[in-house]
């Protein structure tokens, strides 16, 4: 398979008088189609490396490369385009718009990219909400759902603009654990139907065990990178 992402030699210090390093030198390809966790004990740098990973946040030194194109000299307006084209997020904290309904929520990504929704948006829209299982209630406001409805929702919306990489922060971080099952299955079968690579950070093992390959990130280095 083909490399899809590619991080070089990247590192990240904040700070100017006291300066603080969280990552040293990190080097890690991803696969096209892949379904990858990262996991590592809080502090250990794993969010910074996440944030980098979806250009939210610039390394100090290094360079992220994504689907051939290398992030480094892209202005703010060139990297949220590359974010809204390219990588869907999911996070723990569902982030719904709560005046808006299900549909709406999921819509959301492709309005703002092309400002108006057409009729094969629906359409996906709609195949993505019954994926998730989530027909019945695709009119109910945000705020009408669940925990794990509210997590189904945000993972259908990062699926609208058919995002290469999907990139997820403690996605099961707030649901119970038959919930967390649920959702992770879900995510395995979007990952296998829709070819999407997959990053997911969680501190569950359990969680990290189901994932093809696991990075340990530790003290901000990658302490272990195995295939499962």
């Amino acid at each position: 398979m083909a490399k899809l992402l590619e991080l070089k030699n990247i590192t990240k210090v904040y700070g100017t008088k006291v300066k603080n390093q969280v990552l040293f030198d990190i080097n890690l390809d991803f696969e096209e189609s892949s379904f990858n966790s990262i996991i590592g004990t809080s502090g250990s740098g794993k969010s910074t490396l996440m944030n980098i990973i979806g250009t939210l946040d610039t390394p100090t030194s290094g360079e992220v490369i994504i689907d051939g194109r290398s992030t480094a000299n892209m202005n703010k307006d060139e990297l949220a385009i590359l974010r809204n084209e390219t990588i869907g997020f999911i996070f723990q904290f569902h982030h719904l718009l709560p005046e808006f309904t299900v549909l709406e929520n999921v819509l959301m990504p492709y309005r703002i990219k092309h400002n108006k929704v057409t009729k094969e948006a629906l359409e996906l829209a709609d195949e993505l909400i019954e994926t998730v299982g989530l027909t019945k209630v695709k009119h109910n406001k945000a705020t009408d759902l669940s925990g794990g409805q509210q997590q189904r929702a945000a993972i259908a919306r990062s699926l609208i603009n058919r995002p290469k990489i999907i990139l997820g922060d403690e996605p099961t971080g707030n649901l119970d654990t038959e919930t967390t099952k649920i959702v992770f299955n879900l995510l395995k079968k979007i990952n296998e139907e829709f070819k999407s690579t997959f990053i997911l950070i969680t501190h569950d093992q359990k969680v990290a065990q189901l994932a093809d390959r696991i990075i340990d990130i530790k003290d901000g280095r990658i302490n272990m990178d195995i295939m499962n």
